[in-house]
């Protein structure tokens, strides 16, 4: 009786759930969204969870903060026992596997290849995320009001923004990087929460659009990427929903020699 009430507890939905908080350090967006969830077992109070990426070389600092963040996410569920997290087809997936299952830690993991900690790499990407979400409600309220000269933005405060995703997204983000939500604070500001003045606030808007065109195109070329590596795993890719324009799910044209080609034998005759 015990087992069975143990079973019902942990479901394949509360586990993907967990999953949906762990974010691509550089594309910002869940790695259930990316479709990087191969697959999820659940075993009465064991999870096996497997992860893939859009190519065997990405960055192993990358690939092993996303599974050490899925196997902290799951082993929070309620009712979650063993967790086992396994990252595939990926040139360091021996390693990275072994550090999860050590819970040896980044350092443990990678040893002297690991250079800088995983929390650094991580307040980098958060304040890339939050530059960029702050672009897309700048951008989204110039759209808006055409009126808005683009070097008067820098006295544009939060309780100026239309209410939507892009300012959840925004606010989330500042949340995350300790700075102000309030009404009254100002949208363009860097990192520690400055603002510009008028004369530096169009190169302060470039750059920060530039972050956000950076992020959103690595997000949807390592979608394709992935489409094409793992046939299907379009249908596990979702449209982003933080305000940035939506995924391409256009199919990428397969490489292949012409027939008519001539082979390095036919060249050399």
């Amino acid at each position: 009786m015990t087992a069975l009430l143990h079973e019902a507890t942990v479901t394949q939905d509360d586990v993907r759930r967990a999953l949906d908080t762990v974010l691509d350090p550089e594309l910002d967006e869940p790695v259930t969204d990316l479709g990087f969830v191969r697959s999820v077992e659940v075993d009465i109070d064991r999870v096996v969870v497997h992860l893939r990426l859009p190519t065997s070389f990405c960055s192993p600092n990358f690939a092993y903060l996303m599974a050490s963040d899925a196997k902290d996410a799951i082993s929070g569920v309620p009712g979650v026992g063993r967790v086992v997290v396994e990252l595939d087809d990926h040139h360091d997936s021996a390693l990275i596997n072994a550090g999860l299952a050590a819970d040896a830690g980044y350092r443990g993991t990678f040893g002297h290849e690991a250079e800088k900690d995983l929390d650094e790499l991580r307040e980098t990407f958060r304040r890339k995320a939050h530059t960029a979400a702050m672009e897309r409600s700048l951008a989204e309220l110039l759209r808006a009001d055409v009126g808005l000269a683009e070097d008067a933005v820098g006295g544009v405060r939060i309780g100026d923004l239309p209410r939507g995703r892009t300012t959840d997204a925004l606010l989330r983000r500042r949340a995350a990087l300790g700075l102000p939500v309030t009404a009254t604070a100002r949208v363009l500001v860097d990192h520690e929460g400055r603002g510009y003045p008028p004369a530096e606030v169009p190169l302060a808007l470039r750059r920060a659009r530039a972050t956000r065109i950076s992020i959103d195109g690595n997000a949807h070329f390592c979608r394709g990427l992935l489409r094409t590596r793992y046939a299907g795993s379009g249908e596990d890719q979702a449209p982003r929903t933080d305000g940035a324009e939506p995924a391409d799910h256009h199919h990428l044209i397969p490489l292949t020699p012409s027939p008519a080609a001539p082979t390095p034998k036919e060249i050399h005759r």
